[in-house]
């Protein structure tokens, strides 16, 4: 069996509960993958910022955007430290005891300095990837970004070079004298799944569902369907 990576720097090791911690590319794409908003997190001029932000990973990069005159931006491009954060809860965890109530998640750090992205077809690229991580296909249906429209957004690039995931799953884990108690214990699945889609106001009546929300309508039947 192939030795499991080892933390990319002292900042990225899981150190509670590190059997947690996972530290193979093909985990943390997956969930960074799956998470549509990230947190960052960062100092200017001494005080904290955490911001929200949607993210969107192309291969060893992760991408967010915003106003071109955002100082939280500027001071990112600018080489300040950035801690990238994105969490996913699968399930609340009930114990037996209150103790051991927890929640299964799946969630993704990143540590390091963005740089902005100024190459043309590189942040074209990068505008399609948060199209298309909102709805896949999308960016072919709606109309493309002006070059003013373009140039509004700014977007930087956050390396995956120290980045760790840390996972916990399965049911609760009670002390060994409470499995005898009397008291419901186990999982309660969560998932975020699409309802019916709502139009605009302003659409036309003749304007129907387009092949991206169809598709994901219907992947969405496939799945509750299987269930």
């Amino acid at each position: 069996m192939a030795h499991a990576p080892d933390a990319p720097s002292p900042r990225t090791r899981v150190r509670l509960k590190p059997t947690r911690g996972h530290y193979e590319r093909e985990t943390i794409e997956a969930i960074l993958d799956e998470a549509l908003i990230g947190h960052l997190g960062f100092v200017v001029d001494g005080e904290p910022r955490v911001i929200p932000t949607l993210q969107a990973r192309v291969g060893d990069h992760v991408y967010f955007h915003g106003s071109p005159a955002s100082g939280a931006l500027s001071a990112l491009a600018s080489g300040a430290t950035v801690c990238l954060t994105v969490s996913l809860v699968d399930g609340l965890v009930l114990a037996r005891a209150v103790k051991h109530h927890s929640v299964n998640y799946r969630s993704v750090v990143v540590f390091g300095r963005a740089r902005m992205i100024v190459d043309r077809l590189e942040h074209l690229a990068a505008l399609e990837a948060f199209t298309e991580r909102i709805l896949p296909g999308r960016w072919a249906e709606a109309r493309p970004p002006t070059e003013n429209e373009r140039k509004a957004a700014a977007v930087l690039a956050l390396p995956l070079d120290e980045a760790s995931a840390k996972v916990r799953t399965g049911p609760p884990l009670d002390d060994e004298e409470d499995y005898a108690l009397e008291v419901w214990a186990g999982v309660v699945p969560l998932d975020t799944r699409p309802q019916t889609p709502v139009a605009d106001p302003r659409l036309p009546a003749e304007v129907g569902l387009p092949r991206s929300v169809r598709r994901l309508l219907e992947r969405e039947d496939g799945r509750s369907t299987a269930t």
